[in-house]
């Protein structure tokens, strides 16, 4: 977690703060009054991928708000929205990861949220005084990927029904150059394994970009390259805003070419290097 101070002067600096956990669990956290004394408004960036992270993240704005006690604006950054991705009850007895998430957020009270490539419209329609950045903004931070859309040198590929909206908002940001494909996968109901991937599309001979909003174990494109591969595709890369690859980068090897990302998870020095896979990715 990151806190930058904006000051009248119109300087920024990052705020130091002493935090750690207790024994128990309990997590803590304190700042030093007077890194705030000139402080007109404060801004919070959070990558929250585990549970700790957002309880320390609740206890660092409740630290700033009781410390300046409501003087100054207060903003957070927390670009991978933790529980997007549960969205719906999909099964009598689950939870709304989503809601419960955006309720501890929208109790904060903060003056502003902003998150990136949010994974449906779910989460920005439950955040108060939210900005969601779209994916296409973000893929405009890639100045070689944004040169071979424009020009079409690349088509795009949807991985499937969920990212078929999203990608076709990538094509018609960049002029409707880059021709988009659509893919599917068949899904086995029980047990969530993936039987078959389609491609409705002619692949062969041409440069092709896989485009989703996240990549956790990677399975879904790992089996739609081999098809890719499979049907003549010249080369192939991915595009993930947020990059979990909690299998590693090895598991792409032979199949995806170069991957593209952001550090809303992870580092880029916190992966494994592979000389097969080349990892691109923009940081906070």
């Amino acid at each position: 977690m990151k806190v930058i101070s904006y000051e009248y002067a119109g300087n920024t600096k990052d705020v130091a703060y002493e935090a750690f956990t207790f024994s128990g669990g309990e997590e803590h956290i304190r700042f030093n009054p007077s890194d705030f004394a000139q402080s007109e408004k404060v801004q919070v960036i959070a990558r929250v991928t585990n549970s700790s992270q957002v309880m320390r993240l609740l206890m660092a704005v409740d630290a700033l708000k009781r410390l300046c006690m409501e003087r100054i604006s207060i903003e957070l950054l927390i670009p991978y929205f933790p529980y997007a991705r549960q969205d719906r009850v999909c099964v009598a007895g689950e939870a709304l990861g989503a809601k419960v998430m955006a309720s501890l957020i929208n109790q904060l009270n903060l003056n502003k949220v902003t998150v990136w490539d949010a994974h449906s419209e779910v989460a920005p329609a439950l955040l108060d005084r939210v900005e969601n950045i779209a994916q296409v903004n973000l893929i405009e931070q890639f100045p070689q990927l944004r040169q071979q859309l424009s020009s079409g040198a690349l088509t795009l590929i949807s991985p499937d029904a969920g990212a078929s909206k999203k990608t076709v908002k990538i094509s018609e940001h960049f002029g409707g150059e880059p021709e988009v494909i659509q893919a599917q996968k068949v899904r086995d109901l029980k047990t969530g394994e993936i039987l078959q991937t389609q491609v409705l599309g002619e692949v062969s001979g041409k440069d092709v970009l896989i485009a989703d909003d996240i990549c956790d174990g990677g399975r879904t494109f790992i089996e739609l390259a081999k098809v890719l591969k499979a049907q003549g595709a010249k080369s192939i890369a991915l595009y993930v805003t947020h990059g979990i690859f909690s299998q590693g980068l090895a598991v792409f090897a032979g199949l995806i070419d170069t991957i593209y990302t952001t550090n809303s998870c992870r580092d880029k020095a916190d992966f494994i290097q592979h000389s097969d896979v080349q990892l691109e990715m923009i940081e906070l």
